[in-house]
């Protein structure tokens, strides 16, 4: 088994089968010791928030395969904290897909001129380079075509796909008397198919109940109460 890539809350490595295996890590984006998905850069870390963020891309990728969505997800060892998933290549150097439900976090920070904070938002997406010395750009669906990142085919497929999952996950917080603020997911391609990889996770989304932030590690406990 090959270390491929040290990322921000997992590790890459290369199976002899011609898969990979992600390894989760307690580490969690954010800023100045506060949890924020949206941020580009690990900002504290939670114990035991892997192997939650683990349980919950267990469950959730689960249920995108019971419905028919195709994801890199093969299965977990949750006694190692790791995923199996297939080989797919991601976009460019790396693309990260934002889908919003309600106008909080960086959304917020760049357009609050125009909107209030809270604001419903009709399952907005947005993608960004993954690019730390620049604080993930924000990059449009013709930036990324005209850069030869992806096909116009392959873009629509990638949204279409954020919002039908986005809601699918809206509809079991909901479930669980919770509100899904926002959600942040990674596609790449196999073959000439996009499909969703990393993970499904606590650290990767903004859960609200009662109106108040629900942290990640509590978040999953409440999930699965």
């Amino acid at each position: 088994m090959e270390l491929k890539y040290t990322g921000k809350t997992k590790n890459v490595y290369a199976l002899e089968n011609g898969n990979y295996l992600l390894k989760f890590k307690d580490d969690v984006t954010g800023k100045d010791g506060k949890f924020d998905p949206g941020e580009n850069s690990v900002g504290l870390q939670i114990e035991g928030v892997g192997r939650e963020n683990l349980r919950m891309s267990k469950y959730f990728f689960e249920l995108l395969r019971d419905k028919g969505i195709k994801t890199h997800y093969i299965g977990i060892n949750m006694d190692d904290c790791t995923m199996e998933v297939l080989p797919a290549r991601p976009f460019g150097l790396g693309l990260e897909v934002i889908c919003r439900r309600r106008a909080v976090g960086s959304f917020i920070r760049r357009y609050g001129a125009y909107i209030e904070s809270g604001a419903p938002l009709p399952n907005y997406v947005e993608t960004t380079f993954k690019d730390d010395a620049k604080g993930d750009p924000l990059v449009t669906k013709d930036a990324l075509v005209d850069l030869g990142v992806m096909t116009s085919e392959q873009y629509e497929s990638l949204k279409a796909q954020t919002q039908e999952i986005t809601d699918i996950i809206e509809s079991e917080m909901e479930k669980r008397g919770m509100e899904l603020y926002d959600i942040k997911f990674e596609f790449g391609y196999s073959g000439d198919e996009v499909i969703l990889i990393d993970e499904i996770a606590s650290g990767n989304m903004r859960v609200y109940k009662d109106g108040e932030y629900v942290e990640p590690m509590t978040l999953s406990r409440l999930f699965f109460e």
